[in-house]
């Protein structure tokens, strides 16, 4: 027992630390601040990010959330851009140089040739006197108090810090462009939110001969054939195609249990005339929301002129990943 309290103890420490860490980043988000936004936003070119061992890893992740959020960026390893891979930096860029220390000996190498090439450096260090620093445009102080580590070497809360300030950069920019929902989505179409954003009813609909339909005055017996054959619905639409009224399963069902012969009923007295139906373009997403809110589990997709172009299924939407 005493073990797991202690693990316990442990592991609140190290949270109530990195918490208070990152948190008192918040008085460092200032002018610094903003001339490193502005730098990076009125870039040309792309931004780079790089460093070396933990930096290095959390550069990665800097570069993959500028990349996402709007902002073309790429991660250079730092020991591997002094042995070639520098010259992906063009003249253009922004580079984000990323060191505790701001001593590193990879990062000397590269600060000269972004000198010579005149490429605005961007520092994200714990020593706002160290070497980096001073060759550095912008500083951006990410120093911390101590690490978690009880002996204040591993990399822990300083890389959160790091990692923070890098989030903060990214989402001011993402702003600053008016980066919308839909174009992260744009950037994301394999993920949950891109499928939302960007799936509409068109891409899924039945179309065709695959819509069940008939006109007014056929009789329930060619409705029933629809309803079986095609998927539980059937749309009422008169010569120019236009929706008069839609007929269901549970419409025929209930019809059932009133009356008998019902085959010989056209659909007109049968079907609903103020049915539920889905615009054009919708996003899936907003369809199954109302499917949900009315309890369907198919509508008619019609064109802005009340023509019907398709029907979406509750089932098809579902299967795409949309929830």
């Amino acid at each position: 027992m005493h073990d797991n309290e202690q693990s316990i103890a442990v592991g609140k420490r190290v949270i109530e630390l990195e918490a208070s860490s990152v948190k008192a980043l918040a008085d460092r988000i200032d002018s610094n601040f903003a001339a490193a936004v502005n730098l990076i936003f009125q870039a040309k070119g792309r931004i780079i990010v790089t460093g070396l061992g933990k930096s290095g890893a959390i550069a990665r992740k800097i570069s993959g959330t500028l990349t996402s959020t709007g902002t073309t960026s790429y991660f250079l390893h730092a020991a591997e851009g002094a042995h070639g891979d520098i010259g992906m930096v063009h003249r253009d860029d922004v580079v984000i140089c990323i060191s505790k220390s701001g001593e590193t000996e990879e990062l000397y190498k590269l600060l000269a040739a972004f000198k010579r090439l005149h490429i605005p450096v961007v520092a994200m260090t714990g020593k706002r006197n160290s070497t980096l620093a001073q060759q550095a445009e912008v500083v951006l102080d990410v120093s911390v108090k101590e690490e978690a580590c009880p002996h204040d070497l591993a990399p822990t809360t300083s890389t959160t810090a790091t990692l923070a300030m890098g989030d903060a950069l990214a989402i001011a920019l993402l702003e600053r462009r008016n980066f919308s929902k839909e174009d992260y989505a744009f950037l994301h179409p394999g993920g949950s939110l891109g499928k939302q954003l960007l799936t509409t009813v068109d891409d899924i609909m039945e179309r065709e001969k695959n819509v069940p339909s008939c006109h007014a005055d056929a009789l329930m017996k060619q409705v029933t054939i629809e309803l079986a054959h095609k998927r539980g619905i059937c749309v009422v639409v008169n010569e120019q195609n236009i929706i008069l009224g839609v007929i269901t399963t549970g419409d025929l069902t209930r019809l059932l249990e009133r009356q008998d012969n019902v085959f010989e009923i056209k659909a007109q007295d049968v079907m609903n005339p103020d049915p539920k139906v889905i615009r054009s373009g919708t996003l899936a997403s907003e369809a199954l929301a109302k499917m949900e809110k009315y309890r369907v589990i198919a509508m008619p997709v019609v064109s802005d002129e009340n023509e019907l172009t398709g029907i979406v299924h509750l089932h098809d939407i579902l299967l795409t990943g949309i929830s």
